[in-house]
């Protein structure tokens, strides 16, 4: 049987020491990407598309997402085991939350107003998992980071949320729930497993044993491949506009 690995998700570069290393693993970035691509889809099928208005978006939810949730997530259990201190933890996310909040405040004022509260509800709620974990769900994350992105994406254009939007939020949610259920069995086997071992019996009499690396492996590259695609559907829709 192969050892188990070491690494906590597949985009672990090591480290453990607080540094760069350390930064890169906690921003996930094929998972932030992922969700960044989200925000591009929900304004690519806006009618006239303004690309800084979209920039400031993907800055913003780079910022609460990628920075602020993530620091809080590693704060809430240390699931990536990185050497950052709870302080400076503490110090990214309210500077990355605060700022992209502070950003959506300063393009749309009033009109920006419940979904930057709802931003903000969502990224200190759900990975600190208040109220007892109440967004803390499939559901949750699926609507926390798959459609609301499409819909603050949309409406940061123009200020109106067309019936395509709505369509490409629900496309979103059922992805992000589709992402949830391989991501969910692979952190598990990664983080929480000591030893794996699954025998199959094939029909012609046969058998072969799978550790825990050969369970992972097929979860994982489609998690990449999911990743990739979102990505490279996000800039698509952008491009033909």
């Amino acid at each position: 049987m192969k050892p188990p690995p070491s690494r906590t998700a597949f985009y672990d570069v090591g480290g453990g020491t607080g540094g760069l290393r350390d930064w890169v693993t906690l921003l996930h970035p094929p998972y932030t990407l992922w969700h960044l691509s989200y925000v591009a889809i929900g304004a690519a099928v806006v009618p006239h598309l303004v690309l800084w208005r979209l920039g400031g978006t993907l800055l913003a939810f780079f910022l609460a997402v990628g920075i602020g949730a993530h620091a809080l997530d590693e704060l809430h259990g240390r699931p990536l085991g990185t050497g950052i201190g709870s302080g400076v933890l503490i110090a990214a996310a309210v500077v990355s939350i605060g700022a992209a909040m502070a950003m959506g405040l300063a393009y749309g004022g009033l009109r920006m107003l419940p979904l930057v509260l709802i931003g903000g509800l969502f990224a200190v709620g759900y990975n600190l998992e208040l109220a007892g974990g109440f967004l803390h769900t499939d559901l949750g994350f699926a609507v926390t980071w798959g459609g609301f992105p499409v819909l603050v994406g949309a409406y940061a254009q123009h200020w109106t949320v067309p019936p395509a939007a709505w369509v490409a939020a629900v496309a979103a949610i059922a992805m992000s729930l589709g992402q949830r259920s391989l991501s969910t069995p692979v952190r598990a086997l990664r983080r929480r497993v000591a030893m794996a071992s699954v025998q199959i019996t094939w029909r012609d009499g046969t058998q072969r044993e799978y550790g825990r690396a050969d369970l992972l492996a097929p979860v994982e590259r489609a998690l990449r491949a999911f990743a990739w695609a979102v990505s490279a559907l996000a800039v698509a829709l952008v491009l033909a506009r």
